[in-house]
């Protein structure tokens, strides 16, 4: 007996990487059923050889359906999540909406498998933010050996956090680069992302940080350790897909390099990659369609007494979004559910 699940969201990025997932995953699927908005609507997708037509989000009834991915952004989700979590529907959501609430668990499953049982109070599942869910898989091992103290990180984000539109930008923009008669103004982004990068991801705050860097503090407390000290600087390059991140980790006791690639080497949902030498590192480009989060880079920090600097990258389609979205619905099935 499996499950019958809604993705809400099919056809953009996000939501077609879910279906891929779910059945490249084999997650027991009794019934499917694929959302879009109007504008979208009858729009076909596939999950593994089969082809869905997706159906009108806005008339749909969750009653007697098990779990809803959404990966639709915060307003939709405002609308449309509480329906479905009021008929009985689990909703894990990839939105920013309920990351901070108290009543909702945000989760990464190789950190706080644990905390799925805090669904309840609201019938809804939180997804973190890309950056975020890639960084703490990294973290998390280490601070359970060592306890961190503080984290200093630099993000390069691909546009494929920002959507298909971004992507079209990015493409469009390198493609004018090489045709002088061509010009691609701005539009995704306040300034060309073509061979630039771009040290703004969200809106500002009064503080001078971005939305995106006050999330990875935030969401790093909330699923690891609120003691945790966090600073970001968030930044977008001309990559299509797949975040990196330059982590520096201060812990309350000594860790030696080797003994921190132990540990991540036998830690869920990481794939150590570190050798002194011409290519022994993994970049963006050839993280693209993995499960795992990519580590390269380990060594002491010589500056401090107890610190750590790695490389970590992963595809932010997968592990940022649709992966992690997966994991949590078999997390919940495994562990609450118990259907499939």
């Amino acid at each position: 007996m499996g499950y019958r699940i809604v993705v809400v969201g099919a056809t953009g990025n996000v939501g077609r990487e879910m279906l891929n997932i779910l059945a490249e995953r084999q997650f027991p699927v009794d019934e499917l059923a694929v959302l879009a908005s109007r504008r979208s609507l009858g729009t076909e997708v596939t999950f593994g050889e089969k082809t869905l037509t997706t159906k009108d989000l806005d008339t749909f009834d969750f009653t007697g359906w098990d779990m809803a991915l959404f990966a639709v952004g915060s307003e939709a989700t405002k609308k449309y999540a509480p329906k479905a979590a009021a008929a009985g529907c689990v909703v894990i959501d990839n939105s920013s909406l309920y990351r901070y609430d108290p009543d909702v668990p945000l989760i990464v499953p190789e950190c706080n498998p644990q905390d799925v049982h805090g669904y309840a109070k609201k019938n809804i599942i939180a997804n973190p933010n890309c950056s975020t869910a890639q960084m703490v898989v990294a973290l998390k091992p280490l601070h359970d050996r060592a306890k961190i103290k503080r984290v200093v990180v630099s993000t390069y984000q691909s546009v494929s956090g920002s959507g298909k539109e971004a992507m079209e930008e990015l493409w469009e923009q390198t493609k004018a680069v090489y045709n002088p008669t061509s010009e691609v103004p701005a539009k995704v982004y306040p300034k060309e992302i073509a061979f630039n990068v771009i040290p703004h991801i969200d809106v500002f705050m009064e503080d001078g940080s971005t939305k995106e860097e006050w999330k990875m503090v935030a969401e790093t407390k909330k699923i690891i350790d609120p003691s945790i000290k966090v600073t970001a600087t968030c930044v977008r390059v001309p990559v299509f897909v797949g975040h990196s991140e330059s982590v520096n980790i201060e812990f309350e006791e000594f860790l030696d390099e080797d003994e921190a690639r132990d540990i991540l080497r036998e830690s869920p949902g990481i794939m150590v990659i570190d050798k002194r030498e011409d290519g022994g590192y993994v970049t963006p480009k050839e993280c693209v369609g993995d499960f795992a989060t990519f580590i390269s880079r380990i060594r002491q920090d010589s500056t401090i007494d107890n610190g750590i600097n790695l490389w970590c990258v992963s595809d932010n389609l997968r592990k940022g979004a649709a992966l992690n979205a997966v994991q949590i619905a078999e997390l919940l099935g495994r562990e609450v559910l118990k259907k499939g």
